[in-house]
């Protein structure tokens, strides 16, 4: 299966705007063989939209995932995009999956990571739930997710082969080693793909490392980028090519049960 990975430069609170960037990036990653396009977290709203991102919450039935939902059926993917999810009073940081022929998966964020994600999210429930998709088995995190190995080896001892992770990585003295080295280890430890799907550019309140990837179950990169500007990756995911890893790092069966 190709996937294509979109790092994308997202316009603060506008999300008409960011709805035709991912409709112009599910175009081009049909147009290229892919079957499944993921974008950052809080693709729609923009990550560091701030307070505004709560007047733009939607329901999981609202007009973004449904706009979401028509990009996939017109472009004949599956796609994966980060949104403010508004359940009653609570807002969560989700993400959603839209094919055309599908119900709709959402994730919540269950980590939020500093002050700014905990003044607007409600974080979610530890979920292990898979979805289906030509022959593999999906999980979801959403960023800061990732960087907890209990979050991945969850999804992974469920039966996941490849692990989704919209992500909003700020720039920092840590982002270059969390792309480029934790990344890729719960995807060894695990022996599951893991796809990373970060912004570029900056906004008013953050600054973003890009460094967008896609990982096989040995560690190392199928696509990669190593800048902070916008990019669609492409990458092919193929579980059979890592049979020789997965009999030499055979952790999940190992692992003990306590």
């Amino acid at each position: 299966m190709r996937i294509a990975i979109l790092q994308m430069i997202a316009v603060p609170g506008d999300v008409a705007a960011n709805l035709k960037q991912i409709e112009a990036a599910a175009e081009k990653a049909a147009a290229g063989g892919a079957a499944l396009l993921i974008a950052p977290e809080l693709a729609t709203t923009g990550y560091g939209a701030g307070d505004v991102i709560r007047d733009l919450a939607e329901t999981a039935e609202g007009p973004q995932v449904q706009a979401l939902t028509a990009i996939a059926r017109k472009h004949g993917l599956a796609l994966v995009a980060g949104f403010a999810e508004r359940d009653g009073e609570e807002v969560f940081n989700s993400l959603v999956m839209a094919e055309a022929s599908e119900t709709p998966s959402i994730y919540r964020k269950t980590h939020l990571y500093g002050d700014y994600e905990r003044a607007l999210f409600t974080p979610g429930e530890a979920d292990s739930a898979l979805r289906n998709f030509q022959g593999l088995k999906l999980g979801f995190l959403i960023c800061y997710d990732v960087e907890f190995p209990e979050n991945v080896r969850r999804l992974a001892r469920a039966g996941a082969d490849v692990v989704l992770v919209p992500t909003a990585l700020p720039e920092g003295s840590f982002a270059r080693f969390i792309a480029t080295r934790v990344v890729p280890v719960r995807a060894f430890e695990n022996q599951v793909f893991v796809v990373y799907a970060d912004h570029g550019g900056g906004d008013a309140n953050f600054s973003y490392a890009g460094l967008s990837r896609a990982v096989g179950p040995d560690g190392q990169s199928l696509a990669a980028s190593d800048t902070d500007t916008a990019e669609l990756l492409f990458a092919d995911i193929d579980p059979g090519a890592f049979d020789e890893s997965r009999r030499a790092n055979t952790y999940l069966r190992d692992l003990r049960k306590r």
